[in-house]
Order: structure tokens, then C-alpha cells, then sequence
């Protein structure tokens, strides 16, 4: 009766010991992938180009919103990973055809925003965020980049085999700390964003959209560039 008391005591103090180090590898995992996301979303892109404009324009809502895009886009390449798209993804035919749709649809964004300027008109009140707007602009600007696809493709794909061992509360710790992490940096540009753009001139509000239509052109003609000498080998 003693043995079979301490092996029971034994196999709670195990399970307990195992509860434990679970619980510290998802906090684990959701800090250094909140990280590492933010890292990533510090570094200039459309999708940061994006932002400011639309918060210039929107307010404070446009960042959490593209974001909200870009993250169901995310858990749609997350499950396209686990179900092992991996390999097609990192081709150089699947990289260039990301790489020129993507151009064309930045050079379009571009174009639009910069035949508009002339017109554009500092009137806060006469404009509401276009929820579905942007987020079907987040998920397409994440779409035009095709270094987010090869990062996913490569670094996403080696932190999501990581954190398989510790099975669905792994992959889920994962992605909630990077889409935690894109949010935290988008949603602190568009506020800032947004809480001075009442002090904008119509003439410095234009050139603020005017700069990031030439940065999504640039990222677009860059894009472009790097589609064309994948297919050229």
C-alpha cells in the first residue's frame, strides 16, 4: 500500500513536471515570436507604406485593420505549410510569378494614389474607415511581397516544425505571438499617425501621400527586377 501511494505520488509529481515545462515552452515560444515579428514589421515595406497613408486619411483603425488582413492571410500560409507547400513555395518559378503580380498590383496602388493628389482635401469628418477595404488591402499587399512568402517558406516553416513537438497549443502559441507582434508596431505607427495628422497642411498632407506612392512605386520596380532575373536564372 506504501509503494502504491509513492507511485502514485511519483506519477503526479511527473505529470506536474511536464505541465510545467509545456507551460513555460509556449510562453517561450510566444515571446521570442513576438519578437522576431517585430523585428520584421520595423523594416520599411508597402504594407508600411500602406499604413501611413491610409491612417493619414482613416485614422488610428487602419493599421489594426490591414493587420487583421495580413493575419488571415497568415493562418491560410500556416496551413498551407503544415500540409506541406513548403517546397513549391521556394521555388524560383513560384517566387517570380509572387514577385511580378505582386509588382503590378503595387504600381496600380501607386498610380492611383499619385493621379489623385491634386484633388486630395484635408476633410476628417467626410471620411469613415472602410473596414472591409483594408483588410482586403492587407491581405493583398502582404500577397505582392515575395519575400513574405520565401520567409514563411524558410524561417516560418523551421519555427513551425519546432514548435510541432509541443503539438496545436505550439503552432497556436506561435502565431498568436507573431500576429501580436506585427500588430503591437502597426498599430503604434498608425496612431501616431493619426493623432497628428489634424495638424497637417493640405499641402504637406498631399506630399505625405505623394512620398509613400513613390515608395510602394519603388517597391514595385523592385519587385519587378527581382521577378525578372529569377526567370532569367
Amino acid at each position: 500500500m506504501v509503494f502504491f501511494a509513492r507511485d502514485l505520488c511519483y506519477g503526479a509529481l511527473r505529470r506536474h513536471d511536464r505541465r510545467e515545462r509545456s507551460s513555460m515552452a509556449l510562453v517561450t515560444i510566444i515571446i521570442t515570436s513576438f519578437m522576431l515579428a517585430l523585428s520584421g514589421a520595423m523594416m520599411p515595406g508597402p504594407l508600411l507604406s500602406a499604413t501611413i497613408s491610409e491612417s493619414a486619411r482613416l485614422g488610428g483603425r487602419a493599421g489594426p485593420l490591414l493587420i487583421l488582413g495580413h493575419a488571415f492571410l497568415e493562418l491560410g500560409m500556416v496551413a498551407a505549410l503544415l500540409l506541406g507547400l513548403a517546397p513549391l513555395l521556394s521555388t524560383d518559378a513560384a517566387f517570380a510569378a509572387i514577385a511580378l503580380t505582386g509588382a503590378l498590383v503595387l504600381a496600380c496602388m501607386a498610380w492611383n494614389m499619385l493621379k489623385t493628389l491634386s484633388t486630395l482635401s484635408i476633410d476628417w469628418d467626410a471620411h469613415t474607415p472602410r473596414a472591409g477595404g483594408l483588410v482586403t488591402s492587407g491581405i493583398l499587399l502582404s500577397l505582392a511581397n515575395p519575400y513574405w512568402t520565401i520567409w514563411w517558406a524558410t524561417i516560418g516553416l523551421g519555427y513551425i516544425l519546432t514548435c510541432r513537438e509541443w503539438g496545436m497549443p505550439g503552432i497556436t502559441a506561435f502565431f498568436l505571438g507573431h500576429i501580436a507582434g506585427d500588430l503591437a508596431w502597426y498599430a503604434l505607427v498608425s496612431l501616431l499617425v493619426a493623432r497628428g495628422r489634424h495638424r497637417l497642411s493640405v499641402r504637406l498632407y498631399r506630399g505625405l501621400i505623394g512620398v509613400c506612392a513613390v515608395f510602394i512605386a519603388g517597391f514595385a520596380g523592385f519587385f519587378a527586377w527581382e521577378g525578372l532575373t529569377r526567370l532569367a536564372g
